[in-house]
């Protein structure tokens, strides 16, 4: 047996190395028909150009068959097929392993030794939040997202600036965005002495109200060509916001915040090469922002010498010319079409009713984030405006009514065990995974448990990558959220998770072993029974016995759904209160 948590990656790379030198020829299945017979494949147009005639030496066919080795997932068969080299995983003792150790693959293991200290800096939350414009709140929503992923990897990160506006900070909280807040503004006292000993204004030249001066970068841009710069910078004019700003990013890499969130305190042996800045901007902000890269190079010799940009691209509203609706106007608008498509659901005036405000807040940040993040943050973003989709498989409202049935089927066992109808979660070692062979069952975990952590961890990089850009990969994790939901939905629909309540259970004692171990695993049933029982229905039949081993372990595998906070766009969403009686 496997040790250590199983990994997709780790298995794959075991594969390749038992075939033997040579360019990769294994790969993943993912779609359910081919996973009905084997989980990886080694296809035979691959097999041929590694080996003579396509034939595997059977010294290859060993290594492949007693495949063991650290996070590599236990092999049940190899065996040629018209199609390759097929293999297939004893997938009860892959179960078993996994959802034996939920948390293992659920949160992102702490780096072995501490890498860069990240100051994540997003320059739109200086902004006045009645008029901040979409794509800067595409670059907020951004920078939230990779402040959450980074800290879960267990990556030290400080935010800047810190919010001092009131409303900005009320706007922030209504997104469900954390970041800090300040009362008073740091010191730019060194930083203006500084700038008027390097000052390239000619006494002669009338400089416009509250600019101090003007700086050259010419210079520094030619030196760092190679890094990506804009070629058509040349000076910079300095002005007390300008200081202000820089001096918050000094703050941030000289005084690393009591008690980091994670990681230890910043000191003084701390250097330039320790930090990795990123600036998460609109396309509006890229030239701006490098031009305040520049000057801060120019002006302090500790300045981080790793410094990168995400630029995130614009946002337009399908039949609104130019950019002319705000932030606060685009949520006011989802939050009406939110209340809107309850109201037809439900009926009555349900904005009015105290009880779904916090369901109306939560579905609309929902939403917002979903469309903001579902797209790729480099690549231009098109919104609807008239409405939000609330049909089909590939919408954030899809992803959303999944999060309601998994809130609700932990609601209905729990309120079941509380009426004495299901029995208390019983511990793993009673379960049995081989119960679990409802190909629906298997999709789940090889494609969502499994993988989960890997795809987390590819969402933004922070190795070492030529040029001054960075890319992060929010739509992963909406793709990611949107097929989880899609398998769920299916086998939802088709399986009955909890099985039968103790009362229906006495009433079905004649059925025989074999057919109480199928009812156990395949109840069609659409929704979690609410029924009533007694302490006198409360049979110890061996058959009842199954279907509470059977519902253990369904309930075991669904229990990773709910449980990935980590993830940033789910830990959003999914929330038992705000969705209860949702489905």
């Amino acid at each position: 047996m496997a040790t250590g948590r199983l990994g997709v990656g780790e298995t794959l790379e075991a594969l390749n190395a038992a075939v033997g030198p040579g360019s990769p020829v294994w790969f993943k299945e993912t779609h359910a028909r081919h996973l009905r017979v084997r989980d990886f494949l080694a296809p035979r147009s691959a097999l041929q150009a590694r080996f003579r005639d396509g034939q595997v030496p059977e010294c290859v066919f060993r290594a492949v068959s007693c495949l063991q080795g650290p996070g590599v997932a236990p092999v049940l068969r190899c065996a040629p097929t018209p199609a390759g080299l097929s293999l297939q995983l004893q997938r009860p003792a892959v179960f078993e392993h996994v959802l034996g150790a939920l948390a293992a693959y659920a949160t992102p293991a702490k780096p072995a030794s501490p890498g860069p200290r990240v100051v994540l800096c997003c320059p739109a939350l200086r902004s006045d939040p009645g008029t901040l414009r979409l794509s800067q709140l595409r670059a907020v929503l951004v920078a939230d997202h990779l402040l959450r992923v980074l800290r879960a990897h267990g990556v030290r990160v400080s935010p800047v600036p810190p919010v001092r506006d009131p409303h900005m900070s009320t706007f922030l909280q209504k997104l469900r965005v954390e970041w800090p807040t300040a009362s008073k503004s740091t010191s730019t006292e060194t930083l203006r002495t500084c700038v008027l000993a390097n000052l390239n204004s000619s006494k002669e030249e009338t400089l416009p109200p509250g600019v101090l001066g003007r700086l050259c970068l010419k210079e520094l841009v030619e030196q760092r060509h190679a890094a990506g710069y804009d070629p058509s910078i040349d000076h910079c004019l300095v002005t007390e916001d300008l200081l202000s700003v820089l001096s918050e990013l000094q703050e941030a890499v000289r005084h690393w915040p009591e008690g980091g969130h994670p990681g230890p305190v910043g000191g003084p042996d701390a250097n330039a090469d320790d930090f990795m800045v990123i600036h998460v901007v609109s396309c509006e902000e890229a030239f701006q922002q490098q031009k305040l890269d520049l000057l801060w190079q120019k002006l302090d010799d500790q300045a981080p010498h790793k410094q990168k940009h995400l630029v995130c691209g614009p946002v337009k509203v399908a039949g609104v010319p130019g950019t002319q609706v705000t932030a606060p106007e685009y949520y006011r608008l989802r939050h009406a079409q939110v209340c809107k498509a309850s109201a037809l659901k439900h009926g009555g005036d349900l904005a009015q009713d105290p009880a779904w405000t916090e369901t109306f807040d939560i579905l609309s940040v929902a939403t917002i984030k979903f469309e903001m993040l579902s797209t790729a943050p480099q690549s231009q973003l098109l919104l609807a405006h008239s409405t939000i989709s609330t049909k089909g498989t590939k919408s954030g409202t899809f992803v959303m009514y999944n999060c309601a049935r998994l809130a609700t089927l932990f609601e209905g066992y729990k309120h079941g065990v509380d009426q004495g109808l299901y029995p208390t979660f019983p511990l793993v070692s009673s379960l049995d995974f081989s119960l679990l062979h409802d190909e629906g069952e298997w999709l789940l975990l090889f494609n969502s448990v499994l993988p989960f952590l890997d795809l987390l961890s590819q969402t933004v990089s922070l190795a070492s990558t030529p040029g001054l850009h960075i890319l992060a990969r929010t739509e992963m994790v909406c793709r990611f959220l949107v097929q989880l939901s899609m398998d769920f939905s299916s086998y939802y629909n088709r399986v009955h998770i909890l099985g039968v309540s103790i009362k229906q259970g006495v009433s079905v004692g004649n059925v025989d072993r074999g057919e109480g171990r199928a009812w156990g695993t395949r109840m069609h049933l659409g929704n979690v029974d609410r029924g009533e029982g007694t302490h006198g229905e409360r049979g110890c039949a061996w058959e009842m016995w199954t279907r509470v081993r059977a519902r253990g372990t369904r309930m075991r595998l669904v229990a990773f759904l709910s449980g990935t906070s980590a993830t940033p766009l789910w830990s959003d969403v999914c929330s038992p209160t705000a969705f209860e009686g949702s489905t």
